[in-house]
């Protein structure tokens, strides 16, 4: 016969105890293939938010919305650079970081290559764009949260919109907005700004970067298998999607910029 004492004595007290009811996992369903797009037609993008000067602390910021796609930005800077050789030209740096419970698997808080990918894509799409030569031996730092990810194509096109907001909104000099869109392959079809299961879904996928004020693109991020005809096709949609889409920002620019001027009663 065992006693109390010896029951707790020999229980394991690391061990976490489960609850005393449990239920069976529920899984989701096989994703079914694509016939049609839902919601929006395939040249459409997604609705768009975007609010420049969201945080105060940093020298300019910015947040973008798109559906499920949610991302912060925040610009400090121009710095003078510390135990850097002298250099003609600044430093753009852009640091990108997902939250937790960003994706529908939790992301480790290290960083991935993911997030370096996505840096490296929106760095390339801004760097021509800053007027670095004004700024020797400086650095400007870009650091965009993603709060909520849907599609890699998508945050890639998104934070460099925000980016290049929160870059205007800390007046750093620059030769023009950079906007961003995507598209995907499915079938024969080019679906404009896809979300995650439509570029799941895709043969292949384009991102697209482009100052739409001076007519110049500034990046171009393509995977997958797409024909030449279609690169041609998408980079057509997607510049004029850009286009569009840098009315909103420039607008919002001046709502922002509006505000900031205008004296408290």
């Amino acid at each position: 016969m065992f006693s109390a004492q010896g029951l707790l004595r020999n229980q394991d007290r690391r061990r976490i105890n489960g609850p005393e009811e449990s239920f069976p996992p529920v899984f989701a369903d096989d994703p079914q293939p694509f016939t049609a797009r839902k919601g929006r037609a395939t040249l459409d993008i997604r609705p768009l938010f975007l609010q420049p000067g969201l945080i105060s602390q940093a020298n300019g910021s910015s947040y973008i919305e798109t559906e499920r796609t949610k991302i912060a930005c925040s610009v400090y800077g121009p710095r003078q650079s510390k135990n850097t050789t002298y250099s003609e030209k600044g430093r753009l740096n852009v640091e990108v970081k997902f939250t937790p419970f960003s994706c529908e698997r939790r992301k480790a808080p290290l960083r991935d290559a993911e997030d370096r990918s996505i840096a490296v894509a929106i760095h390339q799409a801004l760097s021509s764009s800053v007027r670095l030569e004004l700024f020797p031996k400086s650095t400007i730092d870009i650091f965009l949260v993603i709060i909520e990810a849907d599609g890699m194509e998508g945050c890639i096109a998104s934070g460099s919109i925000a980016a290049s907001t929160a870059l205007a909104d800390a007046g750093i000099d620059m030769f023009g907005l950079v906007m961003s869109c995507s598209a995907a392959i499915v079938g024969s079809e080019i679906w404009i700004d896809p979300t995650q299961e439509e570029s799941d879904a895709a043969n292949g996928s384009l991102v697209l970067a482009c100052m739409p004020a001076l007519g110049s693109v500034t990046s171009l991020w393509q995977s997958g298998r797409i024909t030449p005809s279609q690169v041609l096709s998408c980079i057509e949609a997607c510049e004029s999607r850009c286009t569009d889409i840098h009315s909103v920002v420039a607008q919002a620019l001046l709502d922002n910029a509006h505000i900031k001027n205008t004296p408290n009663t």
